[in-house]
């Protein structure tokens, strides 16, 4: 097959303690997820999923024990964190069986949903898709993948996120409206996944802004951590 110019390289994330990347194939977000950031972003704790998306390429990969650096991006004065649990899919699969889903995933990560919160909001009130907000460059960064084999993921595991040292975000993934099976199932509904997906499953409440020159530090019991300097 020839090209009419040479094709980027694929996007991927490092693999914990491996020298292999993880090829993503597409990224899925789950939005509102939790009951108290479902209700600070005027929902009513309770509603059927609904998912949104980022192109491949807007990850911003962060190695183990690495300060990210992402740049503050344009046409925005409201940059807000969602940090979040991200489900990386090894097996594709339509319609999925909640009871079989667990089969499909590859491992986890931490994630951090960059968005341009005053253009989500702007396109909300015009009915207009969210991608302006959601899908810009670099709005997905991620620490490194996970493999289930090689972590252990409490139901219960707590996730938080600070700023400059200040706790923003803080709960349990028991606390996920919709369950990381769910989630899987919910998605295969309307997508086919495949081996590289990437689902981002929700964020705490306490979503706020950050400026240049702020440090986000986030973490998940049993993945680590993911720092990300705003510059």
């Amino acid at each position: 097959m020839q090209f009419v110019f040479p094709p980027p390289a694929p996007a991927a994330v490092p693999v914990v303690g491996d020298s292999v990347f993880f090829p993503v194939h597409r990224i899925y977000c789950v939005g509102r997820n939790y009951v108290e950031h479902a209700k600070e972003m005027g929902g009513t704790g309770r509603e059927a999923p609904f998912f949104f998306m980022k192109p491949a390429d807007a990850v911003l990969p962060v190695a183990s024990g690495a300060v990210g650096q992402m740049a503050y991006p344009s046409r925005t004065g409201d940059l807000q964190h969602e940090i979040e649990l991200v489900i990386a899919i090894g097996k594709g699969g339509q319609d999925i069986d909640p009871d079989l889903a667990l089969r499909h995933v590859w491992g986890y990560a931490i994630g951090l949903d960059m968005t341009r919160r005053d253009l989500q909001s702007e396109a909300k009130k015009l009915g207009r898709p969210w991608c302006t907000g959601k899908g810009f460059d670099h709005s997905a960064p991620i620490g490194p993948i996970h493999p289930v084999s090689q972590c252990a993921l409490a139901a219960n595991a707590g996730i938080e996120l600070k700023v400059n040292g200040a706790l923003r975000q803080h709960g349990t993934l028991d606390q996920l409206i919709w369950s990381i099976p769910e989630i899987i199932a919910h998605c295969s509904k309307f997508y086919a996944l495949q081996p590289g997906d990437l689902i981002f499953t929700g964020t705490p409440a306490g979503v706020a802004a950050v400026v240049a020159g702020d440090l986000l530090e986030g973490g998940i019991a049993g993945l680590g951590s993911l720092s990300l300097r705003i510059v």
